[in-house]
């Protein structure tokens, strides 16, 4: 897959059913649930947490987003944490695997 392909060309966060979804170049479309998002952080405190086997908040809305540059996106979430930066690639990879 290139590059080209893992822009997104519409993001829409549907809070009421807690749904991320995001329309790619390539005409694939990703549906991914606030849960999956706040579980698959992937910021140094969510994978310390993960590898000393504490279990990682599940459940948590999206409260909002930001853009990082034109490469990813930063979600906001209910628990209040906010530091995860989340590429196109990888939330490509997760909508694939959702």
């Amino acid at each position: 897959m290139n590059s080209a392909s893992i822009q997104p060309v519409a993001v829409t966060d549907q809070r009421a059913s807690q749904l991320l979804r995001i329309e790619w170049a390539d005409g694939a479309v990703s549906e991914l649930p606030h849960s999956l998002l706040r579980t698959h952080c992937k910021c140094a405190e969510c994978v310390a947490a993960q590898r000393a086997g504490q279990a990682v908040v599940q459940g948590s809305a999206i409260t909002g987003i930001e853009m990082v540059g034109e490469h990813a996106l930063n979600f906001k979430f209910a628990d209040g944490h906010e530091r995860g930066i989340f590429p196109w690639a990888y939330l490509r990879e997760l909508g694939v695997a959702s």
